[in-house]
């Protein structure tokens, strides 16, 4: 038979149907197979399924719990703890009282403080039966874990369920290691900012009684000659002394920084006149950059004062914040007297006296939020100058300008 010219036969067509026939065998159980692949990548085996979901609520219960043992914390916190342990309630206590409950039953959270006391006094978990008249209740026992920072006792991690389980007892024995090891985070956070404050209120008191006097002296030496330029100075040191002695926000803009470094060159340069001579040189890029609050200050103090008051008649001080891939490049050089680099070392360790306390401040504040890759670099020789150049990164988990 002919169709279109070309031969067809009853033969040929049951071939094809067969060939379609085979084509469908082999095909389906791939399409079946592919989609059983891809949803095995999307969702995972029920371990990986398990670990995930557990990593995600220990994730949400982090951030209330670094912030310490207190009512708002555990209240954030217990929900996701119980998620963690699949218990039908959960308690967080401190040494004095209930901090929050979650889940059902919550009639026995009154007793929970009280259920907490053995743990919280000798620092052992305990295992106690809840009595309870319903019959249907699913709290009936308590497994209590006490919540540790260093070889304090602060408070009470408590599971409970229908069953005190193999099971939920070490559950709730390695949930309570992990909170105590947020609390202790917290403690050390805690214990960073304050001296973080402390070496802020340290440069603070060097600061003051150096500069001030000085910069009074100037404007009071404009006050009958230029008093429009005493005003204007005077409003510049107000503004000055309004940054300096802030007291909110470890960290600040590279911007903000920079313009207290102006107001203070202009001081200083009302006091020398053309003696000081200044050299600003800033990439735009790397104004909002985040940087430790007054970190430039005590380097350009220094740099005056070894540019002008131990060195010759007259210098120049030259600022340079410059780009440099992930990190600003920050550097301040002075063209005057110079240092000894074995007096820089001790400077830097602490050991050379009050006198250089700010140089050896900002280094350490440096190192302690960036790394110890992220010290001050000082290249200096006695009459070749000094020139101090730091690198901070553009972007560093918890650190943001306030």
């Amino acid at each position: 038979m002919r169709r279109g010219g070309e031969f067809y036969s009853p033969a040929m067509g049951r071939s094809l149907v067969v060939v379609l026939a085979l084509g469908l065998v082999l095909v389906v159980p791939g399409v079946v197979l592919w989609r059983a692949v891809r949803g095995r990548r999307a969702f995972g085996t029920p371990a990986e399924i398990a670990t995930h979901a557990a990593l995600h609520e220990a994730s949400l219960a982090s951030p209330a719990l670094r912030s310490g043992l207190t009512a708002d914390a555990a209240l954030r916190s217990a929900g996701h703890l119980r998620a963690l342990l699949g218990s039908a309630a959960v308690a967080l206590s401190d040494t004095a009282q209930l901090l929050a409950w979650d889940g059902t039953s919550s009639e026995h959270a009154t007793r929970a403080h009280e259920l907490a006391a053995p743990a919280l006094a000798n620092g052992r978990p305990t295992v106690q039966r809840v009595a309870c008249a319903d019959p249907d209740c699913p709290v009936r026992f308590a497994v209590v874990c006490p919540l540790v920072q260093g070889d304090r006792v602060v408070g009470a991690l408590t599971a409970y369920d229908v069953v005190a389980s193999p099971g939920l007892v070490r559950a709730t024995a390695e949930v309570a290691r992990w909170v105590s090891g947020q609390l202790e985070l917290a403690e050390l956070d805690e214990s960073r900012s304050r001296l973080a404050e402390a070496q802020v209120r340290a440069l603070r008191a060097q600061i003051s009684p150096h500069f001030v006097y000085n910069a009074l002296t100037a404007i009071a030496s404009f006050v009958r000659t230029d008093p429009e330029r005493a005003r204007e100075l005077l409003l510049e040191f107000a503004d000055f002394t309004r940054y300096s002695s802030r007291t909110h926000g470890e960290f600040t803009t590279l911007a903000e920084e920079l313009r207290s470094i102006d107001r203070y060159l202009l001081l200083e340069r009302a006091r020398f006149g053309d003696r000081l001579q200044v050299v600003l040189r800033v990439a735009p890029e790397v104004l909002p950059v985040a940087v430790p609050y007054l970190c430039l200050q005590p380097l350009v103090e220094n740099a005056v004062q070894h540019g002008l008051e131990r060195g010759r008649g007259s210098g120049t001080v030259t600022v340079v914040a410059e780009d440099d891939g992930g990190q600003c490049r920050i550097s301040v050089e002075d063209d005057g007297a110079g240092s000894d680099p074995e007096r820089v070392r001790a400077i830097l360790a602490g050991t050379a006296g009050s006198d250089s306390m700010g140089l050896a401040n900002v280094d350490a504040r440096l190192r302690a939020v960036y790394g110890d890759e992220h010290g001050l670099l000082v290249e200096t020789a006695v009459g070749a100058g000094t020139k101090v150049t730091l690198r901070v990164p553009k972007w560093t988990a918890g650190v943001r300008a306030s």
